[in-house]
């Protein structure tokens, strides 16, 4: 019997029967060519379907010129995507997988650099305080929406794919018009809410039409916007009910946020610093709803979903009828099956970083992923146990950090000798000053999945063990990896006074006192994690950042949610701003906007978040000594743990 019986229950959607009731929902991943889908897209779905999932929802297919966005944008409206997506439908199904494309106009989030196109929206109402203005629509507008829609999802029919989704949430071109924070129409489209969904409901009801009663279609939506006079859930439990009773749905896909430049970003792909509770009861509502209105149709979950345990009690208890993991599904596409065999232990998990995901997503970059190097590399990335060495050799690492331990286990798995050296007594590198900051703590599970790792192919793992030329003369390893990390660089003043390290910081809190300057030179996570700890142990803190923004190499799709938690805890940012010098009490901090120089007074302590240098010593010993070496992660140049990872991951399949 298996453990998880509501999971791996079989379930019908319309007419498509489904092995069970896990699936990935549609995603970004940046992964299009010329606007259609790529060979990249089908190794990664390819991927998850082989991993036992029992469906796909392959992302955002727009349905115009106009809202396609960016060249990795898949435009559907074009028959040119028939081919490639009918290659993609066959490899899904193939390994026994459904899968079903989301039809989407994006509105006013589309602002049409790329393809010189202006925005579409049901009102000139801006997304974002640094986004352009939308053309209010026409009706004519809108029949083109709607033949587009129709157009679309004929393309992907004929293509092969098992259904349709239309994307009714997010804050996109249909949300905008079903939401009174972006509808101020005063015509038979807006005002009401009955004539706010009018529009939405026409175009649900065409491609309900144009596919027939036989094909699998269905609906995606927010249950709540969290915006400042937008949809709440009230509103949502009578919508969806009347989309429903209007148009045969075959599932509602219940999600929540809003495209907006607000903390509602920060809610579509929740960090490991949001809770996900809230989330789980929005799903559960909707549902309620539709059955107490007579409506059997099965609705999906998703938001922060990371285990098929967690998926287990969300249908157990009655909450949805499947559940999506998306995120989950990137860091490891063979979540399901590991379940179904019972090796969850094997489970690389997502740690909600959002650094390799949403990240390269806001920078138009390919979808990648902190803790599987492999996420969207599926094609040209060999798995490491899949690929022993040719040559098994006797590998030394030295240094056990993120990239270590990744190069470690990668190595060790494709059959290599390793043994791998760390100076401390324990292992972890630099992550181990998470363990003082319980709102990070997720970043912990990168280290467990990474030593499980090692332990599992025998890695001999070797801690208080200092390395030099001689101890690695003396170990006579075929290859040396150096993954030395970084040092703390200080920053001190005028005066002879030095701030404080973030470590310095960490380590000694007494030290901070309640009154601090946080000296911002790097824009990073660590640096903006350490201004929350502080404030969250009763700190008073100002944050002094010498450029025009904050946490400037974050994504937005955290910021918006880090930035309430700072203003709640009155952490006060100082933007363009230069410390200059520190006298114990009194900041001389320079307006770089003006030049002129400013005097503050009362704080107890300076903390400056700097790049370290790099442990390079080693290697210039080693090349001096005429012994061979490679370096990875912060040795070569101080980042972050995404590079480290990479790193070291690539670093073990080239051995």
């Amino acid at each position: 019997m298996s453990r998880y019986p509501h999971a791996f229950a079989p379930v019908t959607l319309g007419r498509l029967a489904l092995r069970n009731r896990i699936f990935v929902p549609a995603h970004t991943t940046n992964f299009g060519r010329d606007h259609l889908p790529s060979d990249r897209h089908l190794e990664y779905h390819r991927a998850r379907a082989r991993g036992g999932v029992g469906l796909v929802i392959f992302e955002s297919i727009r349905v115009q010129r106009n809202t396609v966005g960016r060249p990795q944008g898949v435009a559907g409206y074009d028959p040119r995507c028939i081919e490639p997506f009918a290659r993609i439908a066959r490899a899904v199904q193939a390994e026994g997988a459904k899968l079903l494309g989301q039809v989407i106009h994006l509105g006013r989030q589309i602002e049409g650099e790329w393809e010189r196109t202006v925005s579409w929206g049901p009102s000139p109402v801006r997304w974002s305080a640094t986004s352009q203005m939308p053309h209010a629509m026409t009706r004519a507008d809108m029949d083109v929406v709607i033949e587009s829609h129709v157009r679309t999802a004929r393309n992907l029919l004929e293509a092969g794919l098992d259904g349709i989704e239309v994307q009714v949430g997010h804050g996109h071109l249909l949300q905008q018009f079903l939401s009174p924070a972006s509808n101020r129409r005063d015509d038979d489209y807006g005002g009401s809410a009955e004539n706010r969904l009018r529009f939405p409901l026409e175009v649900v009801r065409a491609v309900r039409e144009a596919v027939g009663p036989a094909v699998c279609m269905g609906i995606r939506v927010s249950a709540e916007e969290y915006l400042e006079g937008g949809l709440g859930l009230d509103d949502m439990r009578a919508v969806v009910p009347s989309i429903a009773a209007a148009v045969p749905l075959d599932f509602v896909n219940v999600s929540h946020s809003a495209y907006h430049g607000s903390y509602s970003l920060a809610t579509q792909m929740a960090d490991m610093n949001i809770d996900a509770t809230p989330f789980r009861a929005l799903p559960t509502a909707i549902r309620e709803s539709l059955r107490a209105a007579g409506h059997a149709v099965p609705v999906m979950a998703v938001c922060k979903f990371r285990t098929v345990g967690e998926a287990e009690a969300m249908i157990a208890g009655g909450g949805a009828d499947l559940v999506g993991l998306a995120r989950a599904h990137l860091a490891d596409p063979d979540l399901v099956r590991r379940a179904a065999e019972g090796r969850e232990e094997t489970q690389r998990p997502c740690i909600g970083c959002n650094q390799g995901c949403a990240t390269m997503l806001e920078r138009n970059l390919p979808l990648t992923c902190l803790v599987n190097p492999r996420g969207g590399r599926e094609g040209d990335m060999a798995l490491a146990e899949a690929s022993p060495a040719e040559t098994p050799r006797r590998v030394l690492v030295v240094g056990g950090g993120p990239a270590g331990l990744e190069a470690a286990w990668v190595a060790a798995a494709r059959g290599h000798r390793v043994t791998l050296w760390e100076r401390d007594a324990e292992l972890g590198g630099q992550t181990r000053w998470i363990r003082a900051m319980p709102h990070r703590a997720d970043f912990l599970k990168l280290i467990d999945y990474q030593l499980g790792q090692c332990r599992r192919h025998q890695v001999r793992l070797e801690t208080g063990k200092a390395a030099d030329v001689a101890a690695i003369r003396a170990q006579g390893a075929d290859v040396t990896i150096l993954a030395t990390g970084s040092r703390p660089t200080r920053t001190a003043f005028a005066g002879g006074r030095a701030a404080l390290t973030m470590e310095e910081a960490l380590a000694e809190p007494a030290r901070c006192g309640d009154t601090v300057a946080l000296i911002d030179a790097i824009g990073e996570w660590s640096s903006l994690s350490l201004a929350e700890h502080l404030a969250l142990a009763g700190r008073k803190v100002t944050v002094f950042v010498p450029v025009g923004a904050y946490s400037w190499r974050t994504t937005i799709y955290s910021t918006f949610a880090n930035r309430r938690r700072l203003r709640d805890l009155k952490v006060k940012l100082a933007l363009l701003r230069a410390v200059r010098d520190w006298d114990g009490t009194t900041l001389t901090v320079e307006d770089l906007s003006t030049g002129e120089l400013e005097r503050l007074g009362g704080y107890t302590s300076v903390v400056a978040a700097q790049y370290n240098e790099a442990e390079a010593g080693l290697q210039q010993a080693l090349t001096a000594a005429k012994l061979p070496w490679r370096a990875i992660g912060d040795c070569l140049a101080p980042r972050t743990a995404l590079e480290a990872v990479y790193e070291g991951h690539e670093l073990g399949l080239a051995l």
